[in-house]
């Protein structure tokens, strides 16, 4: 059974630094690729960072968020500095087979997911 358990969520000021990991079970890792969404209150569930062949970011959150994984501890990471109140939501890491067609961009391109940790920005 594949599990994605987030953690590392809080209350943090505007300006502050949060990391949030992903720890995977029941998947081969490395096989995989990751992604992390989020979703505020009354908002779709939006893209934030894919680590696929490359890395890529939301333009909200570029130069701020950094993805890293680590195989050999079956976690993904994502180091999120400069934040703001505009980045409070539940955030939500998922896994995609490795080679599949689709955009990763959207939810659907993603096979598993966690079950979100909140992140909440005060101004």
């Amino acid at each position: 059974q594949v599990q994605l358990v987030e953690s590392g969520g809080g209350l943090v000021q505007s300006g502050g630094s949060l990391r949030l990991s992903c720890a995977a079970s029941g998947l081969t890792f490395s096989r995989y690729d990751m992604g992390w969404f989020r979703q505020a209150p009354g908002k779709e569930r939006e893209f934030v960072v894919g680590s696929i062949s490359n890395t890529y970011y939301a333009d909200s959150v570029k130069g701020r968020f950094t993805i890293s994984k680590d195989n050999a501890k079956n976690t993904v990471y994502l180091q999120m500095n400069s934040l703001k109140p505009e980045d409070t939501a539940v955030y939500y890491c998922a896994a995609a087979r490795r080679y599949k067609s689709g955009n990763f961009y959207y939810r659907g391109y993603y096979d598993y997911w966690g079950q979100g940790t909140q992140v909440t920005v005060s101004s």
